[in-house]
């Protein structure tokens, strides 16, 4: 759908977060956004022109609706993008990257250590099931990189810092790699989020934000959304991915991640201030076998997240403790403060193990294969966040 001039563009991206995509209704005056739980819309009266299998029209929530458009808007304001297509969720946002780029005989390069999902696909389904030549590399090692993408390579995928252990990838020497070979880039920006880190910025094709996560912020909504200037491929992606395999969003998840959206540059600064107190608590701890953070010094990518990351570090923090998975284990059941579940970016903080029996803990550095804990910050008080953290030590003898 053709996108309207933003307004707001220029202005900070707290500005934009607010107003982006906001307007009086048109019914009633109101200053929100309605909900407009429609399955379809009224058509013009000639439907000589109509296309049904496109998106430039609001006919049926498949094709897109309100919400969604409206999101849309905001979400491509935070990238400082002429685009943005949000789907039912962040893996539906990168399956429909990928489902659109790729075709049988393309070669793939991503990152050894990535989202689960990101590595089932393929390692397993567009591989076999499309004959995609998929091909894991560790995306912090640029000389691997470099190796890795050959001419014939049609996207290079990175994530950075990468899920779950906060590695750093150098966005724009990969960007200069790919492109010389003729790939496009993906970047999913998840763990970053805009606030931080704007991929295309940095030369990246496509950025992928699970909106689930800190843009939406309050644990109550699913989204994703693919961040492009690219408008021919993003129609491509809208026409192949979202009416014709459908992973559209809800209008109700669309208004939902709305409004949480316009107060995530402020919870965000707040995410990015505790972690790095947090981190820098945790590095002390005697019985805390590493911490990784791309704001530490001490993490690897440090020099190279200072760089490219420009407000904060972003809220996950990646650490070890001298124990076995069972007491891994009971040390987040011990917290009071932190919830112990899965996922990340919430207003709670949230905890979990990564277990040393995971399939994929053989690709990790040596040190995340035992004891292994990805830590979500959330936007309690950071002393009250320690202090639990201190509690469930000393209860576990830690």
């Amino acid at each position: 759908m053709a996108r309207k001039e933003n307004p707001y563009k220029g202005y900070g991206i707290a500005t934009q977060a607010i107003h982006t995509g906001t307007d009086y209704d048109e019914g009633t005056g109101a200053v929100r956004r309605p909900l407009h739980m429609a399955n379809s819309y009224k058509l013009p009266d000639d439907l000589s022109k109509v296309n049904y299998s496109s998106t430039d029209l609001l006919m049926y929530s498949r094709n897109g609706n309100a919400n969604q458009h409206w999101l849309e808007e905001k979400i491509a304001a935070l990238h400082d993008a002429d685009d943005a297509i949000v789907l039912a969720s962040g893996v539906g946002a990168l399956h429909a990257l990928f489902w659109t780029l790729l075709k049988s005989g393309d070669r793939v390069v991503y990152p050894n250590v990535s989202y689960m999902a990101v590595y089932r696909m393929f390692h397993e389904l567009f591989n076999r099931k499309f004959g995609v030549d998929t091909v894991m590399v560790d995306m912090t090692d640029l000389e691997a990189v470099r190796r890795a993408i050959t001419p014939g390579t049609r996207l290079v995928h990175i994530e950075t810092p990468d899920n779950p252990t906060n590695g750093v990838t150098d966005i724009e020497a990969v960007v200069k790699a790919a492109h010389e070979n003729g790939a496009v880039v993906s970047v999913d920006n998840t763990f970053a989020s805009p606030l931080n880190q704007k991929p295309l910025e940095l030369g990246a094709d496509f950025v992928v934000e699970a909106l689930t996560k800190f843009i939406n912020g309050h644990g109550d909504a699913q989204g994703g959304a693919i961040i492009s200037n690219d408008l021919e491929t993003m129609e491509r992606i809208r026409y192949e991915a979202q009416v014709n395999v459908g992973a559209v969003i809800s209008p109700f998840n669309a208004w939902q991640i709305f409004r949480g959206s316009a107060t995530f540059p402020l919870r965000m600064r707040q995410i990015n201030e505790s972690s790095q107190r947090i981190a820098e608590w945790l590095e002390q701890r005697e019985n805390v076998t590493f911490v990784s953070y791309p704001g530490l010094p001490s993490n690897p990518g440090h020099a190279l997240a200072k760089r490219q990351m420009k407000n904060g570090y972003g809220g996950v923090i990646s650490f070890g403790v001298a124990a076995d998975d069972k007491a891994v284990e009971r040390f987040c059941a011990a917290l009071k403060v932190v919830t112990f579940a899965v996922s990340l970016g919430h207003d709670e903080s949230l905890i979990f193990p990564q277990p040393s029996y995971d399939e994929r803990i053989h690709l990790y550095p040596e040190r995340f294969r035992k004891g292994f804990i990805r830590f979500s910050v959330g936007l309690e008080e950071t002393e009250d966040i320690i202090a639990d953290l201190d509690q469930a030590f000393v209860k576990l003898g830690l």
